[in-house]
C-alpha cells in the first residue's frame, strides 16, 4: 500500500518559473548564452533539457558553475516565489490522511525550507536533494533502502522528463502534473502512470485509486 508521496519542487509545488527565468537572464551575458522570454519557455515545452540548451546556446559543461549561482539568485529573491494555488491545501489533506510527504529536488535544501516556512507549509516531513540534475534515481534508491520500502509503496509527483526517467529506473510509479515545465508530448513516451491537471486532481486520483475517503 502506498505510504510515501515524493514531490518534485520547482514547477510542481513552487511557481518559480519567473524567478528562474530572471536568474537565467541575469547570468546570460557572463556565460554567453541566449536570454529567454516566457514565450520561449512555452514554445520549448516539448524539448528535453539538452535540446533546450543547444537551442539557447547554453554551455552544459559549465552547469556545475552556473547552477549554484542560479540557486543563489533564487534564495535572494525567495519572496517572489509562491506555491501554486491549491498546493498547501492538497499537502495538508494528504498528510492528514496518513501519507508521508517528501520533497526531492535539485534546488538547494535551504531554498526549499525557506519557501515552506514562507508559505506556512508544515505537512512536509523530509526534504531530499540531488546535487546533480540527473541524479535523482540514486537518491530514490537510497531512500527506498533506508526506509525499507518497495517501489509500490511510493508515488512520485513531478513535471519533468528527467523525473519520470529516474522513477522508471527505480520502478516507482510516476504522476505527471501538467502545470510545470515539460509538455505531455515529451512525457508520454515514458508512460506516466497518472496524469493530473490541478492539485485537486491529485487528491481525486489517489481517492479513486486506493479507495481512500479523502476530502474533496
Amino acid at each position: 500500500m502506498m505510504k510515501y508521496i515524493i514531490f518534485d519542487f520547482d514547477g510542481t509545488l513552487a511557481d518559480s518559473h519567473a524567478v528562474f527565468m530572471k536568474a537565467w537572464n541575469n547570468y546570460a551575458d557572463t556565460f554567453k548564452y541566449d536570454r529567454v522570454k516566457s514565450e520561449d519557455i512555452i514554445a520549448t515545452r516539448n524539448l528535453n533539457l539538452h535540446q533546450r540548451a543547444k537551442l539557447f546556446h547554453f554551455p552544459m559543461h559549465k552547469l556545475p558553475i552556473i547552477l549554484p549561482k542560479i540557486y543563489g539568485y533564487f534564495k535572494a529573491h525567495i519572496q517572489e516565489v509562491k506555491v501554486f494555488d491549491g498546493i498547501k491545501e492538497m499537502l495538508d489533506i494528504l498528510s492528514q490522511h496518513g501519507f508521508k510527504i517528501i520533497i526531492l529536488s535539485s534546488n538547494a535544501k535551504e531554498n526549499i525550507e525557506l519557501l515552506l516556512a514562507q508559505e506556512k507549509i508544515d505537512a512536509v516531513s523530509q526534504v531530499l536533494t540531488s546535487s546533480k540534475l540527473f541524479g535523482k534515481d540514486a537518491v530514490l534508491k537510497k531512500f527506498l533502502k533506508k526506509q525499507q520500502l518497495t517501489p509500490e509503496e511510493v508515488l512520485y509527483v513531478g513535471d519533468e522528463i528527467r523525473d519520470i526517467i529516474a522513477c522508471n529506473v527505480v520502478g516507482i510509479p510516476f504522476m505527471w502534473v501538467s502545470w510545470g515545465l515539460d509538455g505531455f508530448e515529451l512525457i508520454e513516451k515514458e508512460k506516466p502512470k497518472y496524469v493530473v491537471h490541478t492539485p485537486q486532481d491529485i487528491i481525486n486520483t489517489l481517492a479513486s485509486t486506493i479507495s481512500l475517503d479523502l476530502i474533496r
